[in-house]
């Protein structure tokens, strides 16, 4: 009997230090030496300050970005997740509807048949990074009045950042909002601090 739990607590010793410390000092070394940006999170710093992720999502609220999809967790990775609406919801419809308006009002002429739903709904995680083409492409004429610069600039920048489906067959086409807005910077300026009191930054801390 002695002989057996003895065993059984040799095993458990053995499979705690292999699984429990080997096993994810090996993987994190591994994903050091191969890939380090996306092990360390795919951070994107600025003037030496992290000001975003590439993986999860944040909040743009300056008419000189382009804007990524609502948030039901308020970009908070500590709480993600969507709403839960019933399709049949009362408040899941006021705030789809409270969402276009305010859609529209920031992009003036828009319709609901041009609205990407990506725009005015939420997504499972309330952490997505990216949005559909359409998504930026309608937003476009609001960034082309803010920054001053032709519309087919945007158009062009828009279609060289939009990723395809993955081997040709899976997802959607996307593009990822930080990564685009920091090619607005890159290509046509940074607005000055005077005019942008809200650039490229995380929503929160």
């Amino acid at each position: 009997m002695l002989k057996d739990w003895g065993r059984c607590l040799l095993f458990f010793l053995v499979l705690t230090v292999l699984t429990g410390l080997i096993y994810p000092l090996l993987v994190t070394g591994l994903a050091q030496l191969a890939f380090p940006h996306k092990a360390n999170g795919s951070l994107e710093t600025k003037d030496g300050k992290v000001i975003g992720s590439y993986l999860i999502g944040q909040e743009f609220t300056s008419p000189y970005y382009f804007h990524g999809r609502p948030s039901a967790s308020d970009y908070d990775a500590m709480d993600s997740g969507g709403p839960n609406y019933a399709p049949s919801s009362r408040s899941l419809a006021e705030e789809v509807e409270k969402r276009y308006h305010a859609l529209t009002k920031e992009n003036p002429g828009l319709t609901r048949q041009q609205t990407p739903l990506d725009l005015i709904t939420t997504s499972a995680s309330g952490l997505d990074p990216h949005i559909s083409p359409e998504a930026a492409l309608i937003q476009v004429p609001r960034i082309a009045r803010a920054r001053s610069v032709p519309e087919e600039a945007l158009v062009k920048l828009v279609k060289k950042y939009t990723r395809p489906r993955w081997l040709g067959i899976y997802g959607e086409p996307r593009v990822n909002v930080l990564e685009l807005n920091l090619a607005l910077d890159r290509y046509f300026g940074s607005p000055t601090a005077g005019v942008n009191r809200n650039q490229v930054q995380v929503h929160r801390p």
